[in-house]
């Protein structure tokens, strides 16, 4: 059975903002800022840069393959079945820790301290089951989301740069060229939103005009949102956001705002919520997309009747989530998501390489530019999340061999 395409073009740019916004702004500033100090606006700027590539990419492949499963449907067509299978499976464990990420997040501008760990398992619980119901009502709550979000940066912004002129930020640490790269692939978790319109070419109307100009569209959006909230940071906190749980209340505290303390408090928690919802749609459209072709276990291809979703794979991505939650820390969860995605993005640009004739968008340079970002990226994420990816990766890879050779048998 086909999913429905109910979703317009602003449904997919409101799911990819809201993809975007939350990871990024609320997420990843501490731990980006902690590696690539003063070289922030320049790691900002390379992270950028790769996913642009790997936007056009990904819209370049859409246009063609305009079905559920991204860079999964994506590779298996241009490339062959094993490709297919490796970008998927980096889709979903990385984006899987993506989800324990914005829940973490979700929890710590929501939450008291002892509380985080169970408002964030709720959180999970509570997206996976709106999920369950159907993908417009997904788009209809990621578009109230988006919107909350926005304002609140919008504050954020204000306060950041009202104060710059009386503030004595405290001087970020020298940038190395390592560190801005390091720096560069944890920010690039942030920018991996505009997978999510990939993953919904099955249900969103007229596919081949609609996703490339969402994905360029939500991916434009961001970068500025991104770049005023950077310099917000910078001159109005410096190096004291390195250490801090929810920098960008800290801006507004310090500008004496206080008034707009909890205000931006809610816009946090809902960015991160409109993240973890939009997040949690897409892997569960790739687990489906994988299950089809046996790259998973069949039971999770199932669509339920009533609401046309795949049900099973979303409980099961749910649960999963919830499981990664009680065990793994945030910057934990985001150096591990980068390494997924920059390896799912890697096959992108090489399946969008391999497509020839009119069906090309973009000049073969931006695939070569994004897949080389994407491998230089990836080789200066914190090691261990780097041994755990690989470890997962291959563990992906036994679990095909296997299945293979009992089918052969």
């Amino acid at each position: 059975m086909p999913l429905a395409r109910r979703l317009t073009l602003v449904d997919a740019v409101a799911i990819g903002l809201g993809s975007m916004v939350g990871a990024g702004v609320f997420a990843v500033w501490a731990p980006a800022l902690g590696v690539a100090g003063s070289g922030i606006l320049i790691a900002l700027a390379v992270a950028a840069v790769v996913a642009f590539c790997n936007a056009t990419s990904s819209a370049q492949l859409a246009a063609v393959h305009p079905v559920a499963g991204g860079t999964f449907a994506y590779a298996r067509a241009e490339i062959g079945p094993w490709s297919g299978f490796i970008a998927g499976w980096c889709f979903v464990i990385g984006k899987i820790a993506s989800c324990a990420a914005m829940a973490m997040t979700f929890a710590a501008y929501a939450a008291p301290e002892s509380w985080r760990t169970p408002i964030a398992v709720a959180a999970v619980a509570a997206l996976a089951a709106v999920n369950c119901f159907g993908v417009t009502r997904t788009a209809l709550l990621t578009r109230i989301l988006v919107v909350l979000s926005l304002l609140g940066l919008a504050i954020v912004v204000a306060a950041g740069f009202g104060a710059a002129q009386t503030a004595t930020p405290a001087p970020l640490p020298d940038a190395t060229a390592y560190g801005i790269l390091q720096g560069a692939g944890l920010l690039f978790f942030a920018f991996a939103g505009y997978a999510r319109i990939a993953t919904l070419g099955e249900e969103v109307l007229d596919p081949a005009r609609s996703i490339p100009r969402a994905i360029v569209l939500a991916l434009g959006g961001a970068v500025v949102v991104y770049v005023l909230v950077a310099l917000a940071v910078m001159l109005t906190l410096g190096s004291d956001a390195i250490g801090s749980a929810h920098p960008v209340v800290d801006v507004v505290t310090a500008a004496g705002w206080n008034w707009a303390g909890p205000v931006v408090r809610v816009a946090a928690a809902t960015a991160s919520l409109g993240a973890l919802l939009a997040l949690l749609t897409g892997i569960g459209r790739t687990t489906l997309a994988m299950a089809r072709e046996s790259d998973l276990p069949r039971w999770l291809a199932v669509i339920d009747g009533r609401w046309r979703v795949p049900q099973r794979a979303e409980i099961t991505v749910g649960v999963i989530v919830i499981g990664i939650v009680l065990v793994a820390d945030l910057r934990g969860a985001i150096g591990f998501s980068s390494f997924g995605v920059l390896l799912y993005y890697l096959i992108a640009n090489a399946a969008a390489f391999r497509q020839r004739g009119d069906v090309r968008r973009y000049p073969r340079f931006l695939q070569v530019v994004g897949a080389l970002g994407c491998l230089l990226l990836v080789n200066t994420l914190p090691l261990l999340a780097s041994l755990i990816g690989t470890g997962v990766v291959l563990l992906g890879v036994w679990y095909r061999m296997l299945r293979l050779r009992v089918a052969r048998r």
